[in-house]
């Protein structure tokens, strides 16, 4: 996928962001999710600058920095390499910790980008078949709608591993009906109705 999309997970009510193609986190993001644990867990809050500023974050990042490049990138946001990302977590909470060593080893981000890749293939295939080439954009936005209602999901930007995995398929299946009936409604029909 080459569109840089920011994924987000929600971690204590509070929306965490990751970015698909640098695979950064929100290092804010966190920040805020576990002030919020730790408040609700009568612990002071977590200073993020005294973190940052420390000389063990400040070798972990040199390191992190020669083996994979960019470890941290400040603006509105600070976004943090997934390792350093860990590092944060575990000076938060150990709980913060293990929620980001599952989001490290889930699918979240590889389905975004395979249903992202199988959407263009998609609808290059649909465009191919279609009659009226300058009312495609109007099928296409219904048909989007149509997998959306399909996967049940409201926002892709925080739509499960599972529906994103669904999305796939289903738009594999179009892709793969559109070539075979040469007729885009029955089509989407039949891969909608399948799933």
């Amino acid at each position: 996928m080459k569109t840089e999309v920011v994924m987000k997970r929600e971690l204590f009510g509070v929306e965490v962001k990751q970015k698909s193609k640098s695979e950064f986190f929100s290092a804010t993001d966190l920040v805020k999710a576990g002030n919020k644990w730790r408040l609700g867990n009568d612990r002071s809050i977590f200073n993020f600058s005294m973190w940052l500023n420390s000389k063990s974050t400040k070798e972990f990042i040199v390191e992190l920095e020669e083996e994979y490049g960019k470890a941290i990138s400040r603006g509105k946001k600070t976004w943090v390499h997934p390792f350093l990302f860990i590092d944060l977590a575990l000076s938060i909470s150990p709980k913060l910790k293990i929620e980001a060593y599952k989001w490290l080893y889930d699918q979240l981000l590889s389905k975004r980008n395979s249903s992202g890749n199988s959407y263009k293939k998609m609808c290059g295939n649909l465009y191919a078949h279609h009659g009226n080439k300058r009312d495609f954009h109007k099928f296409i936005a219904v048909t989007a709608g149509q997998i959306k209602e399909a996967c049940g999901v409201t926002d892709w930007q925080k739509a499960t591993e599972e529906q994103l995995g669904k999305r796939d398929r289903i738009h594999h299946d179009i892709s793969l009906l559109s070539n075979a009936l040469n007729n885009n409604e029955e089509s989407v029909r039949l891969a909608l109705l399948q799933h």
